[in-house]
């Protein structure tokens, strides 16, 4: 299968860490984003980051920054789509993103996406909670460059849930356990961080 391209999916808010770039946060001596890029870069052909404001805060990456194309932040199916429109300039046929804020997703998640597509090419990714029931993560997910102007026109239209948009395009599920944790989880707050600093520690 042809590697896809990676998009960093950066353009929250983050109020419950105070504001400000979760992905420029420290974790372990580097900053949040380091490690996804780490995770994310050998499953990718190239890799952007999907960021809004002075797009100069993330120049020491070297990786284009891509804004959303739509006002007042919409959520991360407008960073999806500044991602597909990149994609499509760059000849590519599909996108795989990740959250800035989660650094220990799995190192075959590109491919397991792939496999696991639906007949339009889409797939998210998906993980058992604590009581065993299988969530799906929106952040995650693979994104047909094809679909773009449909997904341009439903956010147009006001649509923001992810969910409600690939369940209209038939996508498919990656499965992914969650032992010894999810890795999926997501730093949103000071004792997530806290968190995530001991799970580095424990993979030393």
């Amino acid at each position: 299968m042809t590697a896809p391209l990676g998009v960093i999916l950066a353009g929250g808010r983050a109020t419950r860490m105070g504001g400000g770039d979760k992905g420029l946060r420290d974790l372990g001596g580097r900053p949040l984003i380091g490690h996804v890029i780490d995770r994310l870069a050998p499953q990718c052909a190239r890799l952007a980051i999907n960021a809004n404001g002075a797009p100069e805060r993330w120049n020491f990456l070297g990786l284009p920054v891509l804004p959303d194309s739509l006002p007042d932040q919409p959520g991360p199916l407008a960073g999806v789509l500044a991602g597909l429109d990149w994609a499509a300039a760059e000849g590519a046929e599909a996108i795989v993103t990740a959250a800035a804020d989660t650094p220990f997703f799995p190192p075959d998640l590109a491919l397991r996406l792939q496999a696991h597509a639906g007949a339009s090419g889409l797939c998210l990714a998906a993980s058992p909670d604590e009581t065993g029931r299988m969530q799906r993560h929106p952040t995650f997910g693979l994104w047909p460059v094809a679909l773009r102007d449909d997904l341009r026109a439903a956010l147009v239209e006001g649509l923001r849930k992810v969910v409600l948009w690939t369940d209209r395009h038939g996508a498919g599920v990656a499965p992914f356990d969650s032992l010894p944790h999810d890795p999926f989880f997501n730093v949103n707050t000071p004792a997530d961080m806290a968190k995530a600093e001991r799970l580095l520690a424990g993979r030393a």
